[in-house]
């Protein structure tokens, strides 16, 4: 991959990079971003999973600013329950972008003005036009280019053009895939139609988060050429149908081992062998190799089921903890979490500050898909890939360039929720 500055990273169309340039200007002046708040301490209620909330980020913003960061930690359902009945909770969320057809409706999110976002003219193609490099890439589903953008600071409705306002200045996303265990499996997959191969009875599973399961599962039917959908992330009730039926039947036949819904299980469950094919998140997986066990997150030919997720502002925030909230997105995306997040396997928003904070040997890795010079560790110090090594689905523009669709909430969803607990008691 060539320099992610001009090949993978676009300005956000429509948003003028004097104005933006203006609005930073504005905050430095002010002193805003960076300052270090000691003698009046700001603390940041910060909404989301676990998996997204990390101590070390949140030690070192604390240290760089002197803003502290108070970890809120729920379930992916309950950030977006909470979004929606408890927006007082409150003062940053992190959540995913297919959330916000749910949440903005409400009018609890307040536009983020852009031009108090210093890097927002740097922010990934992949959000603002859906595109990596100059390549297209599959929008099934809530690809982040469809609810990026609001109509204003307090608009319940998305706008189809770029504007000032964004729903969500976006943190981490990555293209997903299967997880397996090659030293147990022995053979080449190529296909999501393997996660219910007979082969794997016993042995397999998917991830029991409605939204996202339903997601994997069309892959694999679509896989197995049973159907193809028009859109696998807004499917009809019979698509629905038809896709629950696929599961029901392949678990009462015992595909199953287990059906998980929690980072840590999906990790033991691997790790253990007791699982050698699954639904997996890439830090899982990184998770798994950091005990020195063989785990891929296997590239497959249908392409990739993509997710998003980013930082909110409630509606109400105001005063110094708006511009504490303000001051987190633009610290988050000057490089160093951008960096630290990259070397778990995620994506940053920002790839130019982030490239700015890894070794030239840790980019090569992890972004342009070439084989590793030195030895690859996790910010932890853990031995993820050896000297020589290449990364999973290879360079950033090969897997970001191969999604064919993201995490969605349907038209359906009630309907979707219903069916899919038929097939978790099945």
């Amino acid at each position: 991959m060539s320099d992610q500055s001009t090949d993978s990273v676009a300005s956000a169309a429509a948003i003028p990079r004097r104005t933006l340039l203006k609005g930073t200007a504005g905050i430095l002046a002010t002193g805003i971003f960076p300052a270090v708040h000691s003698a009046d301490p700001i603390v940041l209620r910060y909404l989301g999973t676990a998996v997204n909330q990390d101590k070390a980020i949140g030690e070192k913003f604390k240290a760089d600013t002197g803003i502290t960061i108070q970890y809120v930690a729920v379930t992916t359902d309950d950030v977006t329950k909470r979004a929606v009945t408890a927006p007082n909770s409150f003062d940053l969320i992190d959540t995913e972008y297919f959330s916000l057809k749910k949440i903005v409706p409400t009018g609890n999110l307040k536009g983020i003005d852009t031009k108090r976002i210093k890097n927002a003219d740097k922010i990934t193609s992949v959000f603002t036009t859906g595109k990596v490099g100059s390549k297209t890439i599959g929008d099934q589903g809530t690809a982040p280019k469809k609810v990026i953008f609001l109509e204003g600071e307090k608009s319940k409705v998305f706008s189809k053009t770029p504007t000032q306002f964004m729903s969500l200045i976006p943190t981490v996303y990555n293209a997903d895939t299967l997880g397996i265990r090659p030293d147990l499996i022995k053979r080449p997959i190529t296909s999501w139609a393997e996660l219910l191969n007979k082969e794997f009875k016993g042995k397999a599973s998917i991830l029991n988060i409605p939204s996202i399961g339903i997601m994997d599962a069309a892959m694999v039917v679509e896989a197995m050429g049973i159907y193809k959908y028009p859109d696998k992330g807004n499917m009809t009730k019979k698509e629905i149908d038809l896709t629950i039926k696929t599961l029901i039947e392949a678990k009462k036949a015992g595909q199953f081992r287990s059906l998980w819904k929690d980072f840590n299980e999906s990790v033991n469950l691997m790790a253990s062998g007791e699982v050698v094919i699954q639904s997996m998140w890439s830090p899982a997986v990184t998770a798994v190799r950091s005990k020195g066990i063989d785990c891929v997150f296997q590239p497959l030919k249908e392409g990739y089921r993509s997710w998003a997720a980013g930082f909110g502002v409630p509606a109400t925030l105001t005063g110094k903890k708006l511009d504490g909230a303000y001051e987190f997105i633009n610290w988050f995306l000057d490089g160093w979490a951008g960096a630290y997040l990259n070397r778990q396997g995620y994506y940053s928003a920002v790839l130019e500050t982030a490239k700015t904070k890894m070794e030239a040997y840790e980019w090569a890795y992890w972004m342009e898909g070439k084989p590793a010079t030195q030895d690859i560790k996790s910010p932890q110090g853990d031995l993820l890939a050896k000297t020589g090594a290449v990364r999973d689905g290879g360079s950033y523009e090969d897997r970001m360039g191969g999604v064919a669709c993201w995490n969605a909430v349907m038209d359906e969803n009630i309907y979707m929720v219903k069916k899919w607990n038929e097939f978790v008691a099945a």
